[in-house]
């Protein structure tokens, strides 16, 4: 099982390169505006907000719904094929995509969790950075035109469902995986927990959306900033390898020291932002401000909640998405009129969310 959850987070994870790195790419080759563009790419992480509350109403994500989400996830890529010129039918396409990426990975990680454990967990989740890079390396290569982009997708798709369906096949025979009965992931009464993740995820649309336009205008060679940029995958893989350990600790204290970390590396970055050796050294963070912090989040939550996938999605939509589409909205407009600033604001972010996180430890060791 260690191996088929490790091929699936590969291949999911090469869908996240193709369409975080290359798909606005293709869409501007085909002559689509930046505001249609962002429009387009906003549907996907509106959707991952959105769903966590539908499930809060009763339903569940069972068996049944992930293998609906996995067909849903295949066909909207076949449909990007067919919508590619046409903006609302391609924004529907992403609107579906969006549904069966964001209920395919909560309940794999569940899944994660239940059968290698916390302590093996980051050993399988980091052949996704693997397969992140990859993916990025060779299609950089042979991007020639938009339909190359897509076939990529279309099979990474079919791969990651079919792998997804056999997983999930398959830990029906031999594991129970305990589905929610009940809602207990109260977002108000737990507040300060959730807006402090939310923030974390605000402050890294400053490093997702604009760190290579960034670099480059300050000097510093594209060939360099991918360098940067891969750095900060392998630190990533590094970091998930061997953070078994640590994930045995305090998990709150280990979410202050992430969560700091990225105060730091965005200071870094603002102060320094020609500095080779010193952004190096603020890509090193990397495998604190994100494996580290991404691990320690979702077993903090699979600790506190019962409404364990509830929790994972209510992870995925609080933070990645409606995190990053805010993080995409604030800092463009930041970086389009005030655009040196913009890391020393992503660090006031983090630094808000720190403040938050040390909040609510405080206020779980009174209580």
């Amino acid at each position: 099982m260690f191996y088929l959850l490790a091929l699936f987070y590969f291949f999911y994870f090469g869908i996240v390169g193709i369409y975080v790195i290359f798909m606005p790419k293709v869409l501007a080759m085909v002559a689509y505006t930046p505001s249609e563009i962002g429009i387009i790419f906003g549907a996907a992480p509106l959707v991952r907000f959105l769903l966590p509350f539908v499930f809060s109403r009763g339903r569940e994500l069972n068996a049944r719904v992930f293998n609906i989400a996995i067909f849903i996830m295949f066909a909207s890529s076949i449909s990007f094929y067919y919508s590619l010129h046409n903006f609302y039918a391609l924004f529907i396409s992403n609107i579906g995509l969006g549904i069966g990426m964001s209920l395919t990975l909560p309940y794999i990680e569940i899944i994660s969790l239940e059968v290698v454990g916390k302590e093996r967990y980051g050993k399988v989740r980091l052949y996704g950075s693997v397969g992140f890079v990859l993916v990025a390396l060779v299609l950089v290569r042979y991007l020639t035109s938009p339909n190359v982009a897509l076939l990529y997708l279309l099979v990474l798709s079919a791969i990651t469902s079919l792998i997804a369906f056999v997983i999930v096949k398959n830990i029906k025979k031999t594991k129970k995986i305990e589905h929610d009965t009940f809602n207990d992931v109260t977002i108000l009464k737990h507040w300060k927990l959730w807006l402090s993740l939310m923030l974390m995820q605000v402050s890294f649309g400053a490093y997702y959306n604009f760190f290579t336009i960034y670099e480059t205008a300050y000097g510093v060679t594209l060939d360099m900033t991918i360098n940067l940029w891969v750095f900060g995958v392998i630190v990533e893989i590094f970091m998930l390898f061997f953070q078994g350990k640590l994930l045995k600790l305090n998990l709150l204290y280990i979410l202050e020291v992430t969560i700091f970390s990225a105060v730091i590396r965005w200071l870094l970055l603002y102060f320094y932002p020609q500095n080779l050796p010193i952004l190096f050294f603020a890509q090193s963070l990397h495998a604190l401000s994100f494996a580290l912090f991404y691990s320690a989040s979702i077993t903090y939550l699979y600790q506190i909640y019962s409404s364990k996938v509830l929790a994972q999605q209510f992870l995925s939509g609080i933070t990645f998405g409606l995190g990053g589409f805010i993080g995409a909205i604030l800092f463009g407009y930041i970086y389009e009129y005030f655009s040196s600033y913009i890391f020393l604001v992503a660090s006031l972010i983090a630094f808000i969310s720190f403040v938050f996180i040390y909040s609510w430890r405080r206020d779980i060791s009174k209580s």
